[in-house]
């Protein structure tokens, strides 16, 4: 909520204070400033930005960081170096061993445009600690060879991204990198909906099941091992059909008693909806799907009357499936 953010965002102003006096936090209350919010083209609250030497021409947007700690890491690599330099395997340990989370990217040298991609990406990344290293040594007591980004997660690697020159860019290994703060299939609640839409993955795939059915168990099995494959690409997400909570998910999917389990992807920029062709929730099916998705040949869905002509005239808003994620979230 506002309310949260706001008063992290203050303990992240009252402990920089401190450390960096050059750094000023300011709040705004847009209701009572109509032209800096026409100005600067605040649409959601709350909204962080971030205002480099004096300019007001294109400050930087502060997205999806909640946390005091992850507020204060983003404003230190955004004025200072992104990731820690390590020079030695001891150096290494420690960074791989002091939180849940660690990225280590490990280069030849330290100066090309894969090593640019990942100091960019550390920046965008505050949640988890970002290390780097090109000596020989430290490369070679983790088994690494090309460049590449190694996440850690409880001290183990948990997955190796080759780089290559002029191939990644820093959004693709954004999202790859932010996935690791969610489970692998992230089961949809109050709590994680927040988590959720923070990651910028903006192909979900959903599964649509109750979870204390005699077949759940090989279902979620096969839906876990396709997720594998397309993390980074596609979020996959669990609803329980037997959670009564979950209704507006049901509605705005319209998905029913009948059809379940039930498979649908959902594209948050386009708002555009795909239905599993197959019904058995087969490792083989799943992937068939995401890669024809991927592929741009997956067959549209479209279960939403039209939205009205005069949907947002009165105090309360008319929703269809059409405008319903775009207004709701």
């Amino acid at each position: 909520s506002s309310q949260n953010l706001s008063e992290e965002f203050a303990k992240a102003a009252r402990q920089l204070k401190k450390e960096a006096p050059r750094i000023q936090f300011g709040k705004i209350d847009v209701t009572h400033q109509q032209d800096l919010r026409k100005e600067f083209n605040i649409r959601e609250f709350p909204t962080v930005k971030f205002f480099v030497d004096g300019s007001r021409e294109d400050p930087i947007d502060c997205k999806g960081v909640r946390q005091a700690s992850a507020f204060i890491t983003w404003v230190k690599r955004r004025t200072g170096p992104s990731t820690v330099l390590i020079n030695s395997t001891d150096q290494a340990e420690a960074i791989i061993h002091a939180d849940d989370l660690a990225v280590i990217g490990f280069f030849k040298e330290l100066h090309n445009d894969s090593m640019e991609v990942f100091c960019e990406t550390a920046r965008d990344v505050p949640e988890m600690p970002f290390g780097m290293t090109a000596s020989e040594d430290v490369c070679a007591n983790y088994g690494i060879q090309k460049n590449t980004v190694v996440v850690f997660k409880k001290g183990k690697p948990v997955h190796n991204e080759v780089l290559e020159d002029g191939k990644q860019n820093k959004l693709d290994l954004t999202r790859l990198i932010k996935t690791f703060t969610l489970d692998l299939v992230t089961e949809y609640n109050l709590e994680t909906s927040v988590k959720i839409f923070d990651v910028p993955v903006e192909n979900h795939i959903l599964l649509f099941t109750p979870m204390n059915s005699e077949t759940f168990n090989a279902i979620y099995d096969n839906y876990k091992s396709a997720a594998a494959e397309f993390r980074g690409k596609i979020m996959f997400v669990l609803v329980d059909t037997n959670e009564t909570r979950n209704g507006r998910v049901f509605e705005y999917f319209r998905i029913s008693e009948v059809d379940v389990p039930a498979v649908r992807i959902l594209n948050l920029t386009s708002d555009a909806k795909y239905k599993m062709p197959a019904d058995e929730v087969t490792v083989e099916n799943l992937k068939d799907f995401c890669q024809s998705y991927l592929n741009g040949r997956a067959k549209l869905h479209l279960s939403s009357e039209e939205i009205p002509e005069d949907w947002d005239k009165m105090p309360v808003k008319v929703l269809v499936g059409k405008n319903f994620n775009r207004i709701v979230f």
